[in-house]
């Protein structure tokens, strides 16, 4: 194997492993992203209805 051979697969594993890195951060960052925009369900929920059998002072 010659000298130039063995730099430009050095080099083009170098790059195919900063690729599969980048993929990955930013798969985890978009899943993260995407988990973060999901609408609260409790922003939107009915309030519980509250009984009034006793006054606010009877405790």
């Amino acid at each position: 194997m010659s000298l130039t051979m063995a730099i430009f697969m050095l080099i083009a594993a170098w790059l195919s492993v900063a690729a599969a890195m980048l993929w990955g951060v930013l798969r985890i960052a978009r899943r993260h992203h995407l988990h973060h925009q999901q609408p609260d369900p409790h922003v939107n929920a009915p309030e519980p209805r509250r009984s009034h059998r006793r006054p606010a002072n009877a405790h």
